[in-house]
């Protein structure tokens, strides 16, 4: 029995089967990042009480988008924030992936990380954002008996629960002119003195980082000079003998500007207090999610529940006796989060007693978030371990010369991806070279098919498919992409390992998760370009085949 058109139709239908499996696959991967919910979404922990007096009259909160660390830090580009640096307290404040705006937002009212704020993972449509489950510095100072106003991109009109803000301005800009109409409209609040927690977000460095080249082209530097003059329009209106203002960013931009990703400069953002209640001085490194907490106890007003950063007391000017009942707020907010995460998740938290109650409530949260992820990639990893030995089994037995030109024009395929990708579009391995879903989808369909198309030439050549029958050299070919499938899928395989197929009840690891991401698409891109290629190799092996059938005719006679 000829075996060689069942073959060739398994083959064919292992390359169809891993298409759908591949676009399944990578969707879900997508869909399920963009709906990760919290474990605490239903089960939030309650709020508790203030942890005492005010230090200040009024909190103003300037969140310039997208602000990086080096350009806050140079006073050639913005002078004024750094007059404030001088006389104020400053810092490094660290964030988290998904390092994008609405995440790091929800980050920096509710004190708690992405994974346990209840926040979007992502961004979204501003139709899309609802509010936030998780206790907020506005609800915690409406509760106080403070009033509180926001002025600012539109997404915070979604996000932030309305009723805990008693003057607002929204816009759906993000260039220099939308940022002249949020100061203009907050500047007559902060005459009146009526609101305690006042947010005036800024938008136009982001804007500059995502539209106008980043931060390698000049037009960044001018557009965080033009913020740093509205800062100095905001601060002019105080009078930091009695208010404070804080400015920070939600997350840095690479060089060619773009975040979402782990790069430390996206993870990285300026921090400075000045002002009434401010302890002068350079702190070094701090928290994202410190900010909420000490936020918080500026104004007197009780730590956002779910908040699991530090109160930044030695950057605080305390009267002598303020000091333990900061602790004692802290130890029991802390207390309150640690029984909420155990009553959502089922799992006991191992505190450690004594010493700082912050720290060890977050050392449990993530050893018990660590044990539960290793117990369940187990199970996935001898998984994986058992498709990569019947894959070493499968070409160990099938070892030939033709196999190592497949798999050595697989390698050319992924060098040449890769080439095309990193090097010549200037893309990095993460969220943060993502315009969007679409563009991404786009520009790795391309690459894979050119790359897939110059290495099947290679193997074309190198094993002569054209002068093979026409079966054959579609065979070839789809052995050839099975093969390369098998390489560029194991980071698919890895990431299957880490984070499981899909996002769950943990937010996934981000370099691996990615990469996995990136292979699927990849695999379902080769899949369906391996098929198309076999169509053309049947073509040129078929031409080939009539072409030499003279000579061998004539040989034969």
């Amino acid at each position: 029995m000829n075996r060689k058109p069942l073959l060739l139709l398994l083959s064919i239908i292992a390359c169809l089967a891993i298409a759908v499996v591949a676009y399944v696959w990578a969707t879900g991967m997508m869909d399920s990042m963009y709906a990760y919910r919290s474990p605490l979404a239903t089960q939030p922990p309650a709020p508790g009480a203030p942890s005492g007096d005010a230090l200040t009259r009024r909190v103003v909160f300037v969140l310039i988008d997208g602000l990086r660390t080096d350009t806050a830090a140079d006073p050639q580009v913005m002078p004024f924030l750094n007059e404030l640096r001088s006389s104020g307290a400053s810092a490094i404040a660290h964030s988290q992936t998904p390092s994008y705006s609405a995440p790091g937002y929800t980050v920096l009212f509710t004190g708690a990380w992405p994974e346990l704020s209840d926040g979007p993972p992502m961004n979204l449509e501003y139709e899309e954002y609802v509010p936030w489950t998780q206790d907020n510095l506005f609800s915690a100072a409406q509760r106080a008996g403070l009033a509180t106003a926001i002025s600012g991109y539109n997404w915070f009109e979604k996000l932030v629960p309305q009723d805990a803000v008693a003057a607002s301005y929204y816009t759906a800009g993000e260039d220099d002119a939308a940022d002249q109409a949020i100061v203009a409209a907050a500047l007559p609040w902060l005459h009146d003195n009526q609101q305690a927690l006042t947010l005036i977000h800024l938008l136009q460095v982001d804007y500059a980082g995502h539209h106008e080249g980043g931060p390698q082209d000049p037009r960044w530097n001018a557009s965080a000079r033009r913020a740093d003059d509205l800062l100095r329009a905001v601060v002019g209106t105080l009078d930091l003998t009695q208010d404070t203002v804080v400015i920070t960013s939600d997350h840095g931009h690479i060089e060619r500007g773009g975040h979402g990703g782990p790069e430390p400069i996206v993870l990285q953002e300026p921090l400075v207090l000045a002002g009434a209640g401010i302890k002068p001085g350079v702190y070094g490194d701090v928290q994202q999610v410190d900010i909420a907490p000490t936020l918080a106890t500026l104004l007197g007003a009780a730590i956002p529940a779910a908040a699991q950063g530090h109160v930044l007391t030695e950057a605080l000017a305390l009267p002598t006796d303020a000091l333990p009942p900061i602790q004692a707020a802290a130890q029991a907010q802390q207390q309150g989060l640690a029984a909420a995460y155990s009553a959502a998740t089922g799992e006991t938290l191992d505190i450690a007693p004594g010493g700082d109650p912050v720290a060890a409530t977050q050392a449990a949260i993530a050893a018990a978030r660590a044990a539960r992820a290793r117990s369940e990639r187990l199970p996935r990893l001898l998984l994986a371990l058992a498709v990569v030995g019947v894959l070493g089994f499968t070409a160990w037995r099938t070892r030939s010369r033709a196999l190592a030109w497949m798999v050595g024009a697989a390698v050319i395929y992924a060098l040449l991806f890769n080439l095309k990708y990193a090097l010549l579009d200037g893309r990095t391995y993460s969220l943060s070279s993502v315009a969007s879903a679409g563009e991404l989808i786009a520009a790795v369909a391309m690459n894979a098919a050119l790359a897939a198309l110059v290495a099947w030439l290679v193997l074309l050549i190198a094993l002569r498919l054209y002068r093979q029958t026409a079966a054959a050299a579609a065979q070839a070919t789809l052995n050839w992409t099975l093969t390369t499938i098998a390489l560029v899928g194991l980071p698919a395989l890895l990431s299957f390992v880490i984070n499981g197929a899909l996002v769950t009840w943990t937010l996934p690891e981000p370099i691996t998760y990615f990469l996995g991401f990136l292979a699927a698409m990849q695999m379902l891109v080769i899949a369906a370009v391996g098929l198309l290629l076999a169509g053309l190799a049947a073509i040129v092996g078929a031409i080939g085949s009539r072409r030499t059938r003279p000579a061998s005719a004539a040989a034969a006679v």
